[in-house]
């Protein structure tokens, strides 16, 4: 297991968690398992690997928009999660964390925390309306449809239909 802090040059990060009627274990078997992403979230059209499992992780997620992220993962705990940075392939980066928290024995909660690079170069006087109005609820959005998709396939064992939940402004194909 290797451990390293988030970047500190990251700040106002939005976090959503969702709880799962099953056992953590149940939730980490998903979360790890390789191409995790095709059968769980509902804007991926594919999540080919290219390193798994561990720290040195790497992986891209293609979304329905036509963008494609490529993910590296700097953290990895087992059965309670890991650390990533996502972005397309040579640009700018944000970090993810995800962690699982045991509620009781049959009931977890999985928090996913996002520190997008977005305005992290703008003064902070000049960034915080368009954070607050556009970014923090349009990623706060993403991220529970992320995790509703998660809790779909881990309760009834079939992917998650494309756009389930919605259809987003940045991950989605466009009409």
């Amino acid at each position: 297991m290797t451990t390293q802090q988030l970047p500190d040059r990251f700040r106002w990060p939005v976090a959503v968690a969702h709880e799962f009627s099953v056992p953590a274990a149940r939730v980490w078997d998903v979360i790890s398992m390789p191409g995790n992403l095709e059968p769980c979230h509902p804007f991926c059209v594919k999540n080919p690997v290219e390193v798994w499992p561990g720290p040195d992780s790497r992986d891209e997620i293609f979304y329905l928009s036509g963008w494609v992220f490529q993910r590296r993962f700097f953290n990895w705990i087992d059965g309670v999660g890991y650390d990533l940075e996502i972005g397309r392939r040579g640009g700018r980066q944000s970090c993810v964390s995800w962690r699982i928290r045991p509620v009781d024995e049959q009931t977890s909660a999985l928090k996913i925390t996002a520190f997008p690079f977005v305005l992290q170069g703008v003064p902070v006087a000049i960034r915080w309306l368009p954070h607050l109005l556009r970014i923090r609820p349009v990623l706060r959005s993403y991220l529970d449809a992320v995790l509703r998709g998660f809790d779909w396939y881990i309760t009834r064992n079939e992917p998650v239909p494309r756009d389930q939940f919605g259809k987003h402004p940045w991950f989605s194909a466009s009409n």
